[in-house]
């Protein structure tokens, strides 16, 4: 594009859109808050860990009498990944306690660096930006690994385990048809649209943390908060599972997603290349405590080999079992370890 494309202008749209999501975070932000159970200070999912036998590659590994707290955030991918390794440490004989689905990334991680829970899955560019407070990202999928697992280590007695391939970052994404008529294909044609087309769903986590919106609208020229940039009412703040809905009915132009959420296929989203490359790689480990895993090395052992095989595509396909046809997470998560004999 040389430049900005020429539209109708729709005066009262931002204002709309900011006013219904706010109604909506507050209603998502009200049931969260009942789900957090009193004392202990974590809404957890709880309830069903399938039984099951170890099979395959991971036949004869033994956890047995070991007591293992897993965590998550609340938040359907890491909530499987959860109980995918729920389901493994139960079949090796541990006695685990399910604490998966803390509302909040910065209350799943507090939860573990207290020791409040035992092992938990996390992404590299969010311990790297928003846990270790760094300003930049390492470019690179395994030296932004190595920083983080040597940091955390050593600042938090925190051991990563091998990543998965799967890097689940942020992008944005908006519906086929939008794209099209805009003919937009990367983030940083978002600064040759009219200002009014500017419109961006997005959680609330993200409107603050380090890696997200702000420092994005800054690095692709379209900086909150001004009338040629991103006014702020061209912002509506979601719960996290109705910005792929909002996007995909026009509530927005453009929504945060999660670039292994399956609701991307099933809404025909276009996600857009990011050419400036401002997100980093989050790339998926489980992150366990150090004097766990000097205890038991078995853990290792027994989560390597599941790890390998989590790539997008297959995280695609299950987290849509999960958010498209409304599929328990553990049922899910009993399904893929028994068709890739990790289970029997």
């Amino acid at each position: 594009m040389t430049g900005p494309a020429t539209h109708p202008t729709h005066p009262t749209r931002p204002t709309r859109l900011r006013t219904r999501a706010r109604r909506l975070a507050a209603t998502g932000l009200a049931v969260a808050a009942l789900a957090v159970p009193a004392g202990c200070g974590l809404g957890t999912a709880g309830g069903y860990v399938p039984d099951a036998t170890l099979a395959g590659p991971l036949e004869g590994v033994s956890l047995e009498g070991t007591e293992i707290a897993v965590g998550s955030k609340n938040f359907s991918e890491n909530i499987l990944l959860g109980k995918i390794v729920l389901i493994l440490m139960k079949a090796a004989g541990a006695e685990v306690t399910d604490l998966t689905n803390i509302p909040g990334s910065n209350s799943a991680r507090q939860a573990q660096v207290q020791g409040e829970i035992d092992a938990m899955w996390e992404y590299t560019g969010t311990a790297w930006i928003s846990y270790l407070g760094e300003d930049e990202p390492i470019e690179g999928t395994e030296e932004q690994y190595e920083a983080v697992a040597e940091r955390d280590l050593a600042e938090n007695d925190l051991r990563w385990l091998p990543p998965t391939p799967a890097n689940n970052t942020y992008g944005f994404a908006m519906t086929a048809q939008s794209a099209e008529r805009l003919g937009i294909t990367k983030l940083s044609q978002i600064q040759d649209i009219p200002v009014d087309e500017r419109t961006f769903c997005v959680e609330s986590e993200f409107e603050n943390r380090p890696d997200g919106l702000p420092g994005m609208l800054k690095t692709y020229d379209i900086p909150r908060g001004e009338a040629q940039g991103t006014p702020d009412d061209n912002i509506g703040l979601y719960q996290t599972g109705a910005i792929y809905e909002a996007t995909a009915q026009g509530e927005c132009t453009f929504g945060e997603v999660f670039t292994t959420d399956g609701r991307i296929l099933a809404l025909d989203l276009t996600v857009l290349e990011d050419d400036r490359q401002y997100f980093p790689n989050y790339n998926i480990s489980l992150v366990v405590g150090e004097q766990l895993v000097e205890d038991h090395p078995e853990i290792e052992e027994l989560v390597d080999p599941v790890a390998a095989e989590l790539t997008n595509e297959v995280l695609l396909g299950l987290n849509a079992e999960i958010d498209v046809e409304g599929r328990e997470a553990s049922d899910v998560a009993e399904d893929w370890l028994r068709q890739e004999g990790f289970i029997a």
